[in-house]
């Protein structure tokens, strides 16, 4: 039987009294997670430039028949009906059309799916598999919601699916090869993630093990996305886990009206994924340790909005500043105290993995950031602003922020080398050496192994729940508490609500 078979048996026969509680807690806290950093997005101007684009190719949204201002989950649920199913129609709201987070309107089951996933990857806050490199939640999450209102299936239906895409696309980026994928210019969230939408939706429509197979297939011949956006600060990168969410999709709907696609599409020798897209990789990783080892576990969760390459070094100089009160015997109150102090600094060095190196210190834009993706892909920036502000959060992504002359000169004294000991220890270890001189040659160091929010270094549930609430308010300012209760209880409700 080949990995991927294995892989399609394990989605078509788990269940969810099978699986242990802390990964049912686990997928609820996921969701939580994405969805709330989703809803910190809806008012982004890119995402509502796509929805203008996307209503033009793929029909036009329609508005939903109840009013969503005194709740963000309305006590009696929209009826959800399949198109098809025989039964009569009120609107055309519940003929195929599903909700987008923070929207009154409905769209085609795709375009929401894609719409939600560009939310979800739009702040740079969502969740990260550190062994494969993936953002996966950003396409699954979307395809699973959309697909199960779509289809009007449970919220345990739906977590179900959720921890079938994850387990599917972190082993996919497993049997990628974190290093070698990402450095053929390979977008693992795009590539992999494509995947994980194919599981998902597959285990929501009860496809067999040959039709999950084929969906699977047919998901790795639309697996794309590539780095090149870095290079000139263009902002397609929210395009990426939106169209594997859709592609996912459509892969496991086709899987189910009859069409195959190829089992071996990672080890063929004529246009396989694991020769075209790495260095070979280990297609064992596929099915290695399924049921047992739940790769769900195993997510880091991002406290800061800017690329999570760039989070060992904001770690490492937020230590410094504090290193450099204590030594000093005051307390940093404001910036303009921060600017005095960083005057006097003579140079920052950071050494760190070569992955994170390329992908956050080589790049014109990572250099120089002239727009606020540049500065959410610097490690010089990203290292500059956390010693200047004392923190890193959306704040410090503003355009205002990211032009301010002290930020941009204290970040021209930064340098990113790539070291052996780190690439060595990557992708098990995220993590740097940060080495600050200043001007009387006083030396400051901090060597950050795992950054905050990391599996071995993971956010309190205080600061997770606090980061949703935060976010969340953004669409149901009032309401958060409430929001976040009825994500966490998921697995209780017939059918998944309204936001």
């Amino acid at each position: 039987m080949s990995d991927l078979r294995k892989l399609a048996q394990f989605i078509h026969d788990i269940t969810w009294d099978q699986l242990p509680e802390r990964v049912r807690e686990t997928a609820a806290l996921r969701v939580l997670d994405l969805v709330s950093v989703a809803a910190g997005a809806a008012k982004d101007p890119l995402v509502a430039a796509a929805k203008q684009a996307l209503g033009a190719v793929s029909g036009c949204p329609v508005e939903m028949p109840c009013d969503n201002s005194d709740a963000c989950f309305p006590d009696t649920a929209l009826e959800r009906r399949l198109p098809g199913s025989g039964q009569a129609a009120e609107n055309t709201a519940q003929q195929g059309f599903v909700s987008v987070w923070g929207d009154s309107r409905k769209y085609p089951l795709a375009t929401a799916a894609m719409l939600n996933a560009m939310l979800a990857h739009t702040l740079e806050l969502d969740d990260v598999h550190t062994a494969s490199k993936t953002h996966g939640s950003a396409s699954l999450i979307p395809a699973a919601w959309s697909c199960a209102e779509y289809l009007g299936k449970s919220g345990k239906e739906f977590l179900l699916a959720v921890i079938c895409g994850y387990e599917t696309v972190n082993r996919v980026g497993m049997a990628f090869g974190v290093s070698a994928h990402r450095n053929r210019g390979w977008h693992a969230t795009a590539t992999c993630g494509v995947f994980g939408c194919a599981a998902a939706c597959a285990k929501l429509l009860d496809l067999s093990v040959d039709q999950i197979v084929s969906a699977l297939g047919m998901a790795g011949t639309q697996s794309s996305g590539v780095w090149a956006f870095l290079g000139d600060g263009s902002n397609c990168k929210i395009l990426h886990p939106a169209r594997a969410a859709a592609d996912g999709i459509e892969a496991a709907f086709l899987a189910r009206a009859g069409m195959t696609g190829p089992e071996h599409i990672f080890e063929a020798k004529d246009g396989g994924l694991l020769t075209a897209m790495s260095d070979g990789g280990a297609i064992s990783q596929l099915s290695q340790g399924l049921g047992e080892v739940y790769e769900i576990l195993n997510m880091d969760m991002k406290p800061y909005p800017c690329c999570r390459s760039a989070h060992c070094a904001i770690d490492g100089m937020l230590e410094i500043r504090e290193q450099m009160e204590a030594r000093l015997g005051l307390k940093i109150r404001n910036m303009s105290e921060a600017e005095i102090l960083a005057e006097q600094i003579q140079a920052i060095e950071i050494d760190t993995y070569l992955v994170g190196y390329k992908q956050c210190a080589v790049s014109d834009g990572c250099l120089h950031p002239k727009t606020v993706l540049d500065a959410k892909f610097s490690t010089p920036y990203s290292a500059a602003a956390a010693f200047l502000y004392g923190t890193v959060g959306m704040e410090q992504f503003e355009p205002e922020v990211v032009f301010d002359p002290a930020v941009q000169n204290l970040l021209e004294r930064v340098t990113v080398r790539p070291a052996e000991r780190f690439t060595g220890q990557y992708p098990k270890h995220w993590g740097c050496h940060v080495k600050v001189t200043m001007q009387d040659g006083t030396v400051y160091e901090s060597e950050v192994e795992d950054p905050s929010g990391s599996v071995a270094r993971p956010l309190s549930r205080e600061q997770a729940m606090k980061k949703a609430e935060e976010f969340l308010s953004v669409v149901c300012p009032g309401r958060e508490q409430k929001t976040i209760e009825e994500l966490l209880n998921l697995e209780s409700r017939e059918q998944l609500p309204i936001i």
